[in-house]
This record gives structure tokens, sequence and C-alpha cells, in this order.
């Protein structure tokens, strides 16, 4: 990846926490939404790690999946997220979100090279439990498309970082910097089992 390439992603990450911080001291209407929104993926342990390795898997993948794979997951949490506000349960989210941690963590830690449409599939379904989380956890007093829109915008921060942080970790070199990408992917999955145990 290229420098003016992370470059630009380094002030598309910048940009998309711009409105975060001009809605922050306000504390009602839209605003209160997308400032609650937003916080809900970057402040739990489970999206965090969930959404930055999607980018670094779609760093992995390459080509047209660096874009499709973080954009699926971006469009179908939005769904899930609209399920979750309208009250429809939807069962096991939390194991499904832990889950997700391991599968895409062991995915970077094998190398795993899915068919773009495979790939695609594998996000969007980890994709609506973690939105359904978000829509279902969303205060009553918060505006549903402001606090939508303060969710899918710090995940796609959250993807354009792990994008970012493949390709810095790559610049070590073909064969270190793909060893280093593998043991972050490897060290996600411990602690997506984490998760999932319980332990964290």
């Amino acid at each position: 990846m290229t420098r003016p390439l992370l470059r630009t992603l380094g002030i598309a990450g910048a940009l998309a926490l711009a409105p975060s911080l001009a809605f922050a001291h306000v504390g009602v209407g839209d605003a209160h939404g997308f400032v609650h929104g937003f916080m809900h993926p970057v402040t739990g342990l489970d999206h965090v790690l969930a959404m930055v390795t999607v980018g670094i898997f779609a760093w992995q993948l390459g080509g047209r999946a660096v874009w499709l794979v973080p954009t699926t997951f971006v469009l179908l949490m939005a769904a899930g997220g609209a399920l979750g506000m309208g009250g429809f349960t939807l069962p096991y989210v939390e194991i499904g979100v832990a889950l997700s941690v391991v599968v895409l963590g062991a995915a970077v830690a094998f190398g795993v090279q899915l068919p773009l449409a495979a790939a695609m599939g594998l996000v969007g379904v980890f994709a609506i439990f973690h939105g359904h989380a978000h829509g279902a956890e969303m205060p009553e007093t918060a505006s549903g498309l402001a606090y939508g829109a303060g969710f899918m915008l710090a995940t796609a921060t959250l993807h354009l970082s792990g994008l970012a942080l493949g390709a810095a970790i790559g610049r070590l070199g073909d064969v270190y910097g793909q060893a280093w990408v593998r043991r972050a992917g490897a060290a996600v999955s411990v602690a997506g089992l984490g998760l999932v145990l319980g332990a964290l």
C-alpha cells in the first residue's frame, strides 16, 4: 500500500472523528443520539477487536475486498441495528459478537484467502449481531437516525484503522510483515475465546 493511500486513510479517520468532537458538549436531540451511537462501538472491547480485525482481514484479501468487505459489514450492521431498535429479538447476540472476534482473528492468523463473496458473507453475518447489540442498547431519549449514523461512522473509522494497521505492519516486509499481521490475528482470536468464556 502506497504512502499517499496511508496518508488518505489517516486523514479520513481524523475527519470521521471530527463530528463526535463537535457534538460532544451537546446533550439533547440528534447530537445526543449521535454521540451515544458513536461511543457504543468504541467503548466495547469485543466491538473494537472485531471491527479493527475486519479492516485487517480486508487488507489481507486485497483488491476490491479492501472496500467491499468493510462496506458490507457497515451496511448489514445497520440492518441489524434496525432490528434491535425495533425490538426484534435475535438469539445468541452476545455469543455471536464474541465468536466474531474468534473467527475473524483466526482468519487473519491463518491468512485465509476466501473468495470475495464468501468473505463478504462471513463478515455480514457477524455484522448483524454487532448491529443488533448496538440497536437494542439505544437510549430511549436518543434519535434512532442519529444514533445509527453514530455507530455506523464509528464502525467505519475502526475499519479504516484496521486497514491502516495492516498496511503499516505490512510495510515491515513481505515475510516479517505478514508474520506480525498473523500474530496480531492470533492474539485477537485468543481474546475472543476469553470473551466467549467470560474471562474478559
